[in-house]
């Protein structure tokens, strides 16, 4: 998409991508109908997240009969969160819409979303879940868990069963690129603005294709890091434990005098043993949650950039880069062997 077009580009949708090549095709043909619809200028950028398939490859081939489709493709795996500042950071629309590729957020709802927003003059709108049936039991265990507890520690502004399926303004996206997070989790991060909002439910739909990029390693992950990044609760509970460890033992000194005073002294191990167990898995608690806290501050501090950017295929250097690959391929079609003209 040349410059000029994207000056009034009124929705971007960004969609991070990794390893989605069974889902691209029927994500396109889902996706493309609704926002052709809209009657405005619109575009979609699909960060490839380094994928380690043909994601990027089905992204060109896409975008050569789909002009709207703009791919921004990482160097590496840089993780969900990552891949969406590099979609907010790169999107140039007045409204920013944020999906996955997987299609169990409908793309359907962005038109509502977006009409919420003008219509009412909101800055944010939510994509609530209102039925998630379609998620496994533990899915949903965890995730009501995972919200319960991040609604009690960081506040009620944050909405449950909204994950990163959402629409913003330009003055909200602009805000969160000001901010200096290191390790980003939007679903707190956002209603963390304080901006106006709204909702729009749905009901979660099954995944396309594909296996889901969110197994239990990563989803513990994010909420250590929504934790550690917006509540210090934990570090009042490692004092707390400290408290509670402190008293133990003034009771099990107070009952080894008593003992001792009695005569009735006979060795024994299992309160020791009992006694040392807890204090020890205390004080390796309270370790760990200041080792959290500390290498958040370690990762600030190196300043590093979460994501590097390979290729856009809407940046300056595109045209000629497309054209170099074309060259290249015109020349491998007619010397398949490699050889050089004499």
């Amino acid at each position: 998409m040349s410059a000029p077009a994207r000056e009034g580009t009124l929705l971007s949708v960004v969609v991070p991508m990794y390893n989605e090549e069974d889902a691209l095709p029927a994500f396109a043909a889902r996706m493309r109908p609704v926002l052709d619809g809209l009657g405005a200028r619109y575009e979609v950028l699909a960060v490839d997240d380094g994928s380690a398939d043909k994601t990027a490859a089905l992204l060109r081939d896409l975008s050569a009969d789909w002009p709207e489709l703009r791919m921004v493709r990482l160097r590496r795996n840089s993780g969900h969160q990552s891949a969406l500042t590099a979609g907010l950071d790169h999107a140039v629309g007045a409204y920013v819409a944020s999906i996955d590729a997987d299609l169990q957020d409908p793309p359907e709802k962005i038109p509502e979303m977006l009409e919420l927003a003008r219509r009412e003059g909101l800055d944010i709108v939510y994509g609530v879940r209102e039925d998630r049936s379609t998620d496994t039991g533990f899915k949903r265990w965890t995730a009501g868990g995972y919200y319960w507890l991040i609604r009690r520690l960081v506040g009620r502004q944050v909405p449950a069963n909204a994950g990163d399926f959402r629409l913003l303004s330009r003055e909200a996206v602009e805000a969160l690129k000001e901010l200096p997070d290191q390790q980003r989790v939007y679903r707190l991060l956002v209603p963390w603005l304080g901006f106006p909002s709204g909702e729009v439910r749905y009901v979660r739909e099954e995944r396309v294709a594909g296996s889901t990029k969110y197994p239990l390693a990563k989803m513990v992950r994010l909420a250590l890091d929504s934790i550690t990044g917006f509540s210090a609760a934990p570090l009042r509970l490692a004092t707390w434990l400290g408290v509670v460890a402190f008293f133990t033992c003034l009771l099990l000194l107070a009952f080894c005098l008593t003992v001792y005073l009695i005569g009735a002294t006979v060795p024994g191990w299992t309160s020791l043993f009992v006694g040392l167990l807890f204090i020890g898995g205390v004080q390796l608690i309270c370790v760990g949650l200041l080792g959290e806290y500390v290498a958040r501050i370690y990762t600030a501090v190196q300043g590093r950039p979460s994501y590097f950017v390979a290729e856009d295929t809407a940046g300056p250097a595109a045209p000629a880069a497309r054209a170099a690959r074309v060259a290249a391929q015109a020349a491998a079609d007619r010397d398949p062997a490699g050889r050089t003209g004499a």
